[in-house]
């Protein structure tokens, strides 16, 4: 079937204790599970929830107390939890993302599925560790995010081969926001946590550098690039081997960029660029894991955030810094609009 189909992003406010945090959102969990539970249960058959808690509680103990308030909430055992949630050791069909930094900005497209994707918008404010924005993955990860010392990580898929014991992608991008407040200080720790998969991460922060960090199991490439493109395959002579063997979109949407890097873009151009549904950075293949889902701006000086769902979408602008304040009126969810070939 094809046509046209609403997509609805629910847009959280989360506050408090990170045990609050957990137990605000475990309603959201189990709504989760009602649609997904049976394909998480085949992507997580491998995990070792003991050791999955263990590196948690090494790398980012907050996460684990947000856990047990979602396993309280739910009324699952934290070890279901753990499995189904902490990104250890879990297969995940191949996504596609495509990310620009120039002139302190940082915009992605993420590619993917409506059928796993948690179309949530999360922003959050701990008590006890550093507020952040960004889009959930399985309600604990971050496909990307923006904390509030301005630092920006977004996820870009390269392979499933070559695969070890490991986070995926998404809680590694929540562990950094939650961490760390540069890039330098993200760069230290990403290498101390265990990949599962070959990724890109595409990171800016408030300084206006950017870097990519080319990501597998065995090594990590750390990659200074200012103006920044980046997309789904690795370039390093150590990594290249890693690559897929069809890397020929992600080549064609990377030339596309580097082309428009001669152009002096306007913030809305950029996005047009980006978002419009005609433009070669844009995907219809949501049957194949592989349509565009959402279009997000991110601004780190600034703290200001511009998001498109779907395609052809008007954006809808925020301030972080008024959200930190208290001085923003969130809205419910943000909708558009996806064409499914």
């Amino acid at each position: 079937m094809s046509g046209y189909e609403e997509l609805i992003v629910k847009v959280k406010d989360v506050n408090g204790s990170y045990y609050q945090i957990g137990l605000q959102q475990s309603k959201e969990l189990l709504s989760l599970l009602q649609m997904q539970k049976d394909v998480l249960m085949h992507l997580t058959r491998s995990t070792n929830t003991q050791i999955a808690k263990q590196l948690l509680q090494k790398h980012c103990p907050q996460i684990i107390h947000e856990m047990e308030g979602l396993s309280a909430g739910a009324a699952l055992s934290i070890d279901t939890v753990l499995r189904l949630f902490s990104g250890y050791t879990i297969t995940f069909p191949e996504m596609g993302c495509t990310a620009f930094v120039r002139d302190g900005m940082y915009i992605r497209n993420y590619d993917f599925s409506p059928a796993l994707y948690d179309a949530r918008f999360v922003f959050s404010k701990p008590v006890n560790g550093y507020a952040s924005i960004g889009f959930s993955q399985q309600i604990i990860g971050r496909l990307d995010g923006m904390n509030e010392y301005g630092l920006v990580v977004g996820l870009h898929f390269v392979n499933h081969e070559h695969s070890e014991e490991g986070f995926i992608a998404s809680t590694i991008v929540r562990v950094l926001l939650e961490q760390c407040k540069t890039i330098e200080e993200a760069c230290m720790l990403i290498k101390e946590i265990p990949h599962g998969y070959c990724y890109n991460y595409s990171m800016t922060d408030c300084s206006g550098r950017a870097v990519v960090v080319e990501a597998s199991p065995q090594k990590q490439i750390i990659k200074q690039e200012n103006p920044l493109i980046c997309t789904n395959h690795f370039e390093s002579i150590h990594l290249i081997e890693k690559n897929k063997k069809m890397i020929e979109g992600s080549i064609h949407r990377k030339q596309f960029l580097t082309k428009l890097l001669k152009e002096e873009l306007t913030t809305t151009a950029l996005y047009q660029h980006f978002n419009a549904e005609n433009s070669p950075l844009f995907y219809h293949n949501y049957h194949e894991y592989f349509g565009t889902l959402h279009t997000i701006i991110y601004q780190p000086k600034t703290l200001e955030i511009l998001v498109g769902i779907g395609g052809n979408a008007q954006p809808i602008a925020f301030s972080f810094k008024d959200y930190l304040e208290g001085a923003l009126t969130l809205p419910k969810e943000i909708k558009g609009i996806i064409y499914t070939k």
